[in-house]
């Protein structure tokens, strides 16, 4: 444990210990004997989407790793503010979890004035179990072809307009991202969701879009959309072909959705130890991994300290950029 937390700020540090406090609350008995019921997974999003996808798939393997049956409910509503809530409030004995993700937990506290949740303080984190890269997509008709050259075509063209799935979704804040990084000026056209966004920029209505990549990848491959860039710091497996932003022309650029498991607050620490080595473990799984990567998924896994630090981290970033861009949703 020492060598764990050498290397952690003391507010992380403090944060991922105080579950331990509350370890005594269940005897080792009952430590020992979980999960001895069917476990719950919250998805704060509809049916039939990826995130829910990531839950099933995952669920199905921990359940058969753990010997109890793990079943997905979904909660949607309010971006991802319904079942964070509904989960931060639930009792905290492992049987309910929250797969929440990056806009849940680090962008809804810039975005909302007030939640009915704080993701630093009402969650115990237990993995973080994958990421999504975006790709920079536009329209043909824009003659660019690279990143320094879209850059340049903006800064002579500012009133460029560009696509997102929503006010304050990763396609809207990696745009902000980069018109505060490249020092260029473009309009925001939201639009509910992706599909009717991508439709759009194909039609020509919009210029360019900062699209998640498995929803954007079909229509490059078409020709119906030219990809300048993904938007992870390092390539993704699942475009290796492509540059990254930041080698592309705008350096230290990221934007990466994100996914992970947590548990209520008290949850004891022995408890979040069993879930992460069930959830890291099923990560590794051939099957799974194949599974998740054809989804677009990058597999990350690891350590509760890790997606601790991802959470702080990317709430400060994205507090500063929606800050700057006076985006708020309340």
């Amino acid at each position: 444990m020492h060598c764990i937390f050498k290397t952690l700020s003391l507010p992380v540090a403090l944060w991922l210990l105080a579950p331990l406090a509350h370890a005594a609350d269940a005897t080792p008995a009952e430590v020992a004997a979980y999960p001895n019921k069917p476990v719950r997974i919250i998805v704060p999003y509809p049916a039939g989407g990826s995130t829910d996808v990531l839950a099933r798939v995952l669920g199905q393997k921990i359940g058969e790793e753990m010997g109890q049956p793990v079943v997905v409910e979904n909660r949607p509503g309010a971006s991802g503010n319904i079942g964070a809530s509904y989960v931060a409030k639930s009792p905290a004995d492992g049987y309910t979890l929250f797969l929440g993700t990056s806009t849940a937990l680090a962008a809804n506290p810039g975005l909302y004035k007030t939640l009915p949740y704080d993701p630093q303080k009402d969650f115990a984190p237990i993995i973080l179990a994958t990421t999504l890269a975006s790709l920079v997509v536009v329209n043909p008709s824009v003659p660019v072809k690279t990143m320094q050259e879209l850059s340049a075509y903006l800064k002579a063209h500012p009133g460029t307009s560009y696509a997102s799935s929503g006010n304050g979704t990763p396609a809207h804040l990696g745009g902000e991202l980069y018109k505060k990084m490249a020092g260029v000026q473009m309009n925001h056209v939201p639009y509910k969701g992706g599909a009717p966004a991508l439709t759009d920029l194909i039609g020509g209505q919009t210029s360019l879009m900062f699209a998640i990549l498995p929803e954007a990848m079909p229509f490059v491959k078409e020709g119906k959309l030219r990809a300048l860039a993904v938007t992870t710091a390092k390539p993704t497996p699942n475009a290796p072909q492509m540059p990254t932003v930041a080698e592309a022309g705008v350096p230290g650029y990221e934007l990466v959705g994100w996914y992970a498991f947590l548990a209520p607050r008290a949850t004891p620490q022995p408890i979040v130890s069993k879930l992460n080595k069930a959830f890291d473990e099923a990560l590794q799984d051939k099957a799974v991994r194949e599974r998740l990567t054809s989804l677009g998924f990058d597999v990350a896994g690891g350590p509760p300290e890790r997606l601790a630090s991802t959470i702080r981290s990317e709430t400060k970033k994205w507090k500063q950029v929606i800050d700057e861009a006076h985006i708020n949703l309340d």
